[in-house]
């Protein structure tokens, strides 16, 4: 008896998924794995995305508008040299010694090598419980130096995965069993792996009584997941807390919760500019269509 599709994709701790686009659909795979248990996918070959954090060289801060005043290096030097002749005179005067060395009292060899063994351990400790806390789940989809690999049909994707070809999932140990077991009819990717990114835009353009927060709160949980595995600075930075596309989303989703809250979070929504809504959103499916790589 054939295994159920749910079952086999359980098992390996993979799961396929469709994504739309507006040049089309397509299948590709996604796992979440200890950040330390894979490489993430070469983007040497891509062009680096700008830091949406860094400032440009030529950018203008609100604190730029008013011109700093010339120093001149020399009177510098000459001012500071003067402020410390006096500092020192003050000190000689009020009796007190320049000198701020102080006197240490002996330490015994043993009783240092055994506080500098126990600081070590401790250090060492410290170190390993920070290493833990660090060590999270990441997503990691079915890439390739930078690329999405995406496949218009079931049949091609499958093809692809019992290839062989170069891609940064197989480092996984469940490839193998993948490959050598998968077949199209377990290519049927849940409700929840399903996103209509094609529809954001359009839907977001619509007005807030249109809006569909199920449509826009799945497609910024697969456009962060996205973003991450393959490296999308700017993008990362577009949905990060605090963002305006951020903030959408925590306002949807309270909105979605109900009760006095979700009373509140509904004005919010209103609040939300529609048109900067779309126009953050289409740049982000922009990028990402950017970095696909349709096979089929």
């Amino acid at each position: 008896m054939a295994e159920e599709p749910t079952e086999f994709w359980g098992e390996l701790a993979i799961d396929p998924v469709e994504i739309a686009l507006p040049r089309g659909s397509g299948f590709t795979l996604r796992a979440y794995r200890s950040s330390t248990s894979f490489a993430p996918t070469d983007v040497s070959e891509r062009p680096e995305d700008d830091d949406p954090f860094a400032r440009k060289p030529d950018a203008v801060l609100e604190d730029d508008e008013e011109e700093l005043p010339d120093f001149d290096e020399e009177e510098l030097t000459r001012q500071a040299l003067g402020q410390a002749d006096d500092e020192d005179g003050k000190s000689r005067k009020s009796g007190k010694a320049s000198d701020t060395s102080v006197d240490l009292e002996p330490i015994d060899d043993e009783e240092s090598a055994e506080s500098s063994d126990d600081e070590d351990e401790d250090d060492a400790a410290e170190e390993d419980e920070a290493a833990e806390e660090d060590v999270e789940e990441v997503p990691l989809f079915l890439t390739h130096k930078g690329k999405l690999l995406l496949f218009k049909s079931a049949e091609g994707l499958v093809e692809f995965v019992k290839s062989g070809a170069a891609n940064d999932m197989s480092q996984l140990p469940e490839w193998a069993r993948l490959a050598d077991e998968i077949d199209v009819d377990q290519v049927e990717p849940a409700d929840d792996d399903t996103y209509e990114l094609d529809l954001v835009v359009e839907n977001l353009r619509g007005g807030h009584d249109a809006w569909d927060p199920n449509l826009i709160l799945s497609a910024g949980e697969v456009a962060r997941d996205l973003a991450y595995s393959l490296r999308l600075n700017d993008v990362l930075g577009m949905l990060s807390p605090g963002s305006p596309l951020d903030d959408l989303d925590e306002a949807l989703r309270s909105a979605n919760s109900g009760g006095v809250g979700g009373f509140l979070a509904k004005r919010r929504v209103r609040k939300i500019g529609a048109q900067q809504a779309s126009l953050g959103w289409r740049t982000v499916i922009g990028k990402i269509s950017g970095i696909v790589d349709w096979r089929d």
